[in-house]
C-alpha cells in the first residue's frame, strides 16, 4: 500500500464558487474563457455568476434543489455551474450526447426544478419532458427552462440566457455552504448499466485542483488550456474549470466534437500550451493527414486519461511534438486523477505513481494486499471521493467502503514503484487458469504499424474455454491478415496471451468519453 501525508482541512464554511472568485479578484480584465463566439474576462465571469444566482432565487429555486445542466461547452457553462454553487443550488451536469430517454431518467432521478439547455438541444429536452410526464408518478414541476444560444423563438415557459442574466443585479450574497455540503452531481457514463447520480461536495473540486492541477501538473497563470473532454465529464470539469480557475489561467472552449482538424486549429489559433485528451483521440490525431509540425504549436504539456495510454502512442507523440503526455487514471467517483505520471517523470506504458494526498492499495479477492508484481484490485483513499450514488444504497456500499473507494480497475506495481494497468475488473481474462490483461494484448497489437486501434475481450471457443479475441481497426489503406497479427503478438508476449481470434472493424464502439465499450464486443 502506498501512503501519503493527509492534506490539511478546509474551513467548515466553504463555497467553491466564492473561493474561485476571491482567488481571481485581481485578474478582472484577464480572459478566463473563450469559445467560438466570444471572450469572457474574470471580471465578467464574477458578475455573471452573481446575476445567475439571483435569477435562480427569483425563479423560486431553493438551496439544495437540483437543476439540470444540459449544455455544450461555451462561456455560459461555467457561469451556470458556478452560479448554482454560489446560490447553494445543485447543478446536475449531464452528457450532451445522450437520448431523450436518458434525460427523462435523469430528470426524474434528480427531481430537477429547472433546466438550463443549449438551444440546439432544446428539442431533445422537450422530448424528454414528454416522456417524464407520460410516466406514472413522473410528473415534475420544472419551474423554468433557460436556453443558452436559442435557435428558434422561445415559448412562454422558456427564458433566454442573456435576458435572464441582465434582468438581475450583482449584489446577491453567496449561500454560506459547507465544504462537506452537496455541491453538484455528475452521472456515470452508464457503459456497464444504468447511469448513477454521483454526488460531490464543495470541497471536492478544490482538492483535485490543489493536489493534481497545481502540485503535479503545475499549471500556471500564463497557460492556455484546452480539453477535448467536455465539462460535463469529471475529467473535463477539472481540466476546463477548476484547475485553470485555481491558478488564473485561460481556457479555450469548443461546443462541437473535438475532431483532429478542429483541435489543430484551436492549438494554432489560440496558442494552447496545455491540452487534455484521451488515448483514442491521440491515436486519431497522429493518424491525421493535417497533423501540424512541432514549430506550429506552443504545446508544453499534454494530459491523457479515460483509458491507459499505450506506450507506442505516447512515444510517437513526444517524438513529433517534443512534449510529454502525462497519463493518469481517475474516475467520476474520485472526481479526477489520483494515480499519474508527472512532468519530467513520465514512464510510458505505466500510469505512474499515486498523486500526493491520495493513498492507493492493490488487494486480491481475499481483501489482502497482493505482493509486488501481482495483479490486484485498485482501491483509493483521498479527499475528493464522492459522497454517494443517489438513491442506490447497495451500489454505494460496494464502491465506497469507509475511507476507501473501489475503482473497478486492476493493476500491478513494477520494480520502480510505477503502476501497470491490467484492465477493468470485469474485463480481465483467465486463460488456462492464468490472468491475461486485455490492455497488455491491445498495447502489443498497437505496436504493429498497420493497427490504429484494438480491443480485446474474452471469447468462448468450441470447447467452452475462454480465449482472447481481438477486434482491430486498421489504418487507412493498410491490409493486414489475422495470421500476421497473431504472429506479431506471439513474438512479444507469452504464448498463451496471443488472441486466438481476430475480427476487423471499421470502428470500435465507445462511450461519449472515448472509453471502449467492451461489453458490446463480447456478444460478437
Amino acid at each position: 500500500m502506498t501512503t501519503a501525508k493527509p492534506p490539511p482541512t478546509l474551513p467548515a464554511q466553504f463555497n467553491f464558487a466564492v473561493h474561485l472568485m476571491q482567488a481571481n479578484a485581481h485578474r478582472h480584465a484577464k480572459t478566463a474563457f473563450l469559445d467560438d463566439q466570444r471572450n469572457l474576462s474574470y471580471g465578467e465571469l464574477d458578475h455573471r455568476i452573481q446575476r445567475f444566482a439571483a435569477a435562480l432565487q427569483s425563479f423560486g429555486i431553493r438551496r439544495e434543489e437540483r437543476v439540470l445542466l444540459l449544455m455544450q461547452d461555451t462561456c455560459d457553462w461555467p457561469v451556470v455551474f458556478l452560479g448554482c454553487l454560489y446560490a447553494g443550488v445543485v447543478p446536475v451536469a449531464v452528457n450532451t450526447l445522450l437520448t431523450a430517454h436518458d434525460y427523462a431518467f435523469m430528470i426524474t432521478d434528480c427531481r430537477a426544478q429547472a433546466a438550463i439547455v443549449s438551444g440546439n438541444l432544446l428539442n431533445t429536452l422537450k422530448e424528454a419532458m414528454v416522456k417524464v410526464t407520460d410516466t406514472p408518478g413522473g410528473l415534475l414541476e420544472i419551474k423554468t427552462t433557460i436556453v443558452s444560444r436559442p435557435i428558434d423563438p422561445l415559448e412562454e415557459s422558456q427564458q433566454d440566457m442573456e435576458t435572464v442574466l441582465f434582468s438581475h443585479a450583482t449584489d446577491i450574497r453567496a449561500a454560506p455552504t459547507k465544504a462537506d455540503e452537496i455541491a453538484f452531481w455528475l452521472y456515470s457514463s452508464g457503459s456497464t448499466g444504468q447511469p448513477k447520480g454521483t454526488v460531490h461536495l464543495h470541497g471536492s473540486p478544490y482538492w483535485t485542483a490543489e493536489l493534481y492541477g497545481k502540485n503535479v501538473l503545475k499549471l500556471q497563470e500564463d497557460d492556455v488550456l484546452f480539453s477535448a473532454a467536455k465539462l460535463f465529464f469529471a475529467y473535463g470539469l477539472g481540466n476546463g474549470l477548476s484547475f485553470p480557475l485555481m491558478v488564473g489561467a485561460t481556457v479555450v472552449l469548443w461546443p462541437g466534437r473535438p475532431v483532429p482538424s478542429d483541435v489543430f486549429k484551436l492549438w494554432t489559433t489560440h496558442g494552447v500550451t496545455v491540452f487534455f485528451g484521451a488515448p483514442t483521440g491521440y491515436a486519431g490525431m497522429l493518424a491525421a493527414p493535417d497533423l501540424p509540425a512541432r514549430n506550429q504549436v506552443k504545446l508544453r504539456m499534454c494530459s491523457s486519461a479515460g483509458e491507459a495510454l499505450p506506450r507506442e502512442i505516447g512515444e510517437r507523440f513526444t517524438r513529433h511534438f517534443g512534449c510529454e503526455i502525462i497519463d493518469g487514471i481517475g474516475s467520476t467517483e474520485m472526481l479526477h486523477v489520483y494515480l499519474s505520471n508527472a512532468p519530467g517523470d513520465v514512464n510510458y506504458g505505466t500510469t505512474g505513481r499515486p498523486v500526493p494526498g491520495y493513498e492507493v492499495r492493490l488487494s486480491g479477492e481475499d481483501g489482502i494486499e497482493v505482493p509486488m508484481g501481482e495483479i490486484g484490485d485498485l482501491y483509493i483513499k483521498g479527499p475528493s471521493a464522492a459522497m454517494l450514488y443517489w438513491g442506490q444504497r447497495e451500489k454505494t456500499r460496494i464502491t465506497f467502503q469507509g475511507e476507501w473507494t473501489q475503482s473497478g480497475d486492476k493493476y500491478s506495481i513494477d520494480n520502480n514503484g510505477c503502476y501497470i494497468y491490467a484492465g477493468r475488473s470485469d474485463d480481465m481474462l483467465k486463460v488456462s487458469g492464468i490472468y491475461v490483461s486485455p490492455f497488455e494484448v491491445e498495447s502489443t497489437l498497437m505496436q504493429h504499424p498497420g493497427v490504429l486501434e484494438s480491443a480485446v475481450v474474452g471469447f468462448e471457443d468450441a470447447e467452452g474455454l475462454t480465449k482472447a479475441k481481438a477486434f482491430v481497426v486498421l489504418k487507412p489503406g493498410v491490409q493486414v491478415g489475422p495470421d500476421e497479427l497473431k504472429a506479431f503478438v506471439k513474438d512479444r508476449l507469452a504464448p498463451y496471451k496471443y488472441p486466438r481470434f481476430i475480427e476487423f472493424l471499421s470502428e470500435l464502439p465507445k462511450t461519449a468519453t472515448g472509453k471502449i465499450q467492451r461489453f458490446k464486443l463480447r456478444g460478437k
